[in-house]
């Protein structure tokens, strides 16, 4: 591949809630069975990029866990390898990461040690299927310097004031990229997917790092726009962002539509860290419509529209309704929930009630089957 892969999966995002209190938003999980890196990393490996860097930073241990292994993504040493990158203190330097360019720049050695002649810079945040090989024909053919991948959003689909904003002419030569703007003409958003030549991020890390400049939109998209040659590749497929509650829910309800579910069954497959667990078990009293259950999970009860992750057990006479259960929760009798997320690891005691009429309800309970 001509290619090497750079994941940013360090950051943090205060619309995530207590969701992010204890795990990168990265390392969130998706659909049942996945974790929201797999999705990027499967998309790598799909692509035959053989050699990727993931730079995490924020809450990474449940991430870096998930990483020990590259097996799960056919990563192989021989051919490049899966790399973890976490900030280090140096001689030079005591940082932590401080934006997506200076997180690239304190790990720029592995850049210029490596020799493919292309870097595709992607965020770990985001649910999603491309083979980057088109979009590297497509930056070749346009003689870029970067390609920007984009999707265009539908009026009320998202909300647009959390993206980067772009406008492109006829060409589809980027002449107006706008940060997060509260107001905005154009629909057209970046995806967070760059492709750039290897050596020309190294030359423009080294001269953000010299004026003190530290993100990679702002200090080089936005700043470079009327001097390089940005161009915007469009996608059409399923595209989310999981960086808020709400985008989250919305994601993760996505996958009890057969077709979200099918796009990413079929080939190129999503692959992820495979856990030996026992198939989902339905008790006497069990009642599933429209839900996706994970395997280790026991059911007494009544599950509705809803995404029960690993190992989670409903007790009886319960009634779980368009709710997310993330993995290892224990749910006591008589319990009650709709329009919730539930915090992993934690134990809802019977006869409680847990609902939101007005948006999503996060809800975590402490208890005391581990020692923290």
């Amino acid at each position: 591949m001509k290619a090497l892969g750079l994941i940013l999966a360090g950051g943090n995002n205060n619309r995530m809630r207590e969701l992010s209190n204890k795990r990168a938003i990265a390392a969130m999980p998706v659909g049942g069975s996945f974790r929201c890196i797999d999705f990027v990393l499967s998309n790598m490996s799909n692509s035959h990029i053989q050699k990727v860097a993931v730079l995490t930073q924020y809450n990474a241990r449940s991430l870096n866990e998930h990483l020990s292994s590259s097996k799960w993504w056919d990563f192989g040493r021989k051919q490049g390898g899966l790399y973890v990158f976490n900030p280090t203190v140096t001689v030079g330097n005591s940082w932590w990461y401080r934006g997506t360019a200076d997180a690239m720049y304190q790990n720029i050695d592995f850049l210029k040690r490596s020799h493919e002649p292309y870097v595709i810079i992607t965020n770990g945040d985001c649910v999603y299927k491309i083979d980057y090989n088109e979009v590297l024909d497509y930056h070749i053919d346009k003689k870029a310097d970067i390609t920007v991948v984009c999707k265009d959003i539908r009026q009320g689909e998202d909300d647009i004031s959390r993206f980067g904003i772009v406008r492109m002419n006829e060409n589809a030569r980027i002449v107006d990229f706008e940060e997060k703007p509260m107001v905005t003409q154009s629909n057209t958003i970046s995806t967070g997917i760059y492709i750039i030549r290897r050596r020309a991020l190294i030359e423009m890390l080294e001269k953000c790092a010299q004026e003190d400049r530290f993100d990679f939109v702002t200090d080089i998209l936005i700043r470079y726009k009327n001097l390089k040659h940005i161009y915007g590749y469009k996608i059409e497929g399923y595209w989310s962002n999981i960086a808020t509650v709400e985008s989250y829910y919305r994601t993760n309800m996505d996958f009890l539509n057969k077709d979200v579910r099918g796009y990413f069954s079929s080939a190129p497959k999503i692959y992820s860290k495979v856990d030996d667990l026992p198939p989902a078990k339905y008790n006497v009293g069990s009642d599933v419509r429209n839900s996706l259950v994970s395997s280790g999970c026991i059911l007494n009860s009544k599950v509705e529209n809803s995404v029960l992750f690993k190992n989670v057990f409903v007790g009886k006479n319960c009634v779980i309704k368009n709710s997310i259960i993330l993995n290892d929760v224990y749910i006591g009798d008589n319990t009650h929930i709709e329009n919730c997320i539930v915090e992993s690891r934690g134990t809802l005691n019977a006869n409680t009630y847990y609902s939101s009429e007005d948006g999503v309800k996060v809800v975590v309970e402490h208890n005391e089957r581990y020692v923290f």
